[in-house]
């Protein structure tokens, strides 16, 4: 259970903030919601409480996990040039959209590493960006909030990561 004025991580949508409880007759039944407020995006949605598992619902990450996403981002993509071309967009577009879905931050920061490396192979399609652009939003909220700064500092710290390992592969990244 999450507590009023707690952040969360809804998946697919990002940080939210549990406005309140509310109770509501569905069927006959009474049952418990939270009130979820994303703090980036005008929207507010009710989740009934005994779906939290199922839909993905989590607290936010530790600063730790947070430095081990960090450090994963440093590692190389595991995507082949062969896997790149048109033809794969489809599988890997639906891999992906999986992934993010799934709210699993490893495996968020994976898809996002794994765009950032084709991009350095190829123009990306407007669905790879479109992509890439909401698996950079959905770390940057998340990092933002566990590390108290505003979501461009976090952006600015996911790419000067991936802009290190590029230039010093075998370096040690300092994820402070």
């Amino acid at each position: 259970m999450f507590s009023v004025n707690e952040k969360i991580v809804y998946p697919g949508h990002g940080v939210a903030k549990v406005s309140r409880t509310v109770e509501k007759s569905i069927a006959g039944h009474n049952v418990l919601f939270y009130e979820l407020t994303f703090i980036n995006k005008d929207m507010t949605i009710l989740i009934p409480i005994h779906n939290l598992t199922s839909a993905g619902v989590r607290r936010l990450s530790s600063q730790k996990k947070i430095n081990d996403i960090l450090l994963m981002l440093a590692e190389p993509a595991v995507k082949d040039v062969h896997e790149l071309t048109a033809s794969n967009w489809n599988k890997r577009s639906k891999e992906y959209q999986s992934k993010l879905r799934s709210g699993d931050l490893d495996e968020i920061c994976r898809v996002y590493r794994d765009l950032r490396h084709i991009a350095t192979k190829k123009e990306l399609s407007f669905g790879e960006k479109s992509l890439l652009q909401q698996t950079e939003t959905l770390l940057a909220q998340e990092i933002s909030v566990v590390n108290q700064v505003n979501e461009e500092q976090a952006i600015e710290r996911l790419r000067s990561v991936l802009i290190v390992h590029k230039r010093t592969p075998h370096t040690q990244v300092s994820v402070a």
